[in-house]
């Protein structure tokens, strides 16, 4: 079976699993984004490939993922490998599995005090150069 991967697919499930709308991907983006151009892109089965990595950017998420990630063949994998004693035996060893899902998230969490803090150091900085011009 030839299957082709459906990047623009791809773009959109790692953008809803961070929580992020599609204006707000425009709006990082750039100027020329807006939340149509996101939709129509996200229908798109190949994107280019400076775009991928301007997306890719943005959304803290490798391009490898867009362009290789097939839910398919994950939901395959998962259900022929995970079954009801999946875990069991690796805590036996000592082995402790990280959820990268669970990472994303964190990342998105960084992302967004991140921009609190940047917007909170620009209010003040206004509010200083507020002060300076009434002098």
């Amino acid at each position: 079976m030839d299957y082709k991967i459906h990047q623009g697919r791809n773009v959109k499930r790692f953008r809803e699993m961070l929580g992020i709308k599609q204006e707000a991907l425009a709006l990082d983006l750039g100027e020329d984004w807006n939340q149509k151009k996101i939709s129509l892109l996200e229908q798109k089965e190949t994107i280019e490939n400076q775009l991928l990595e301007k997306i890719s950017e943005v959304l803290k998420i490798p391009v490898e993922a867009f362009q290789n990630f097939d839910e398919e063949q994950a939901v395959n994998v998962i259900a022929n490998t995970f079954g009801e004693h999946a875990f069991s035996n690796s805590f036996n060893y000592g082995t402790i599995n990280f959820h990268p899902i669970e990472k994303l998230i964190s990342l998105h969490e960084e992302k967004i005090a991140l921009y609190e803090r940047m917007l909170k150091e620009k209010d003040e900085m206004m509010s200083r150069l507020e002060k300076l011009l009434d002098k």
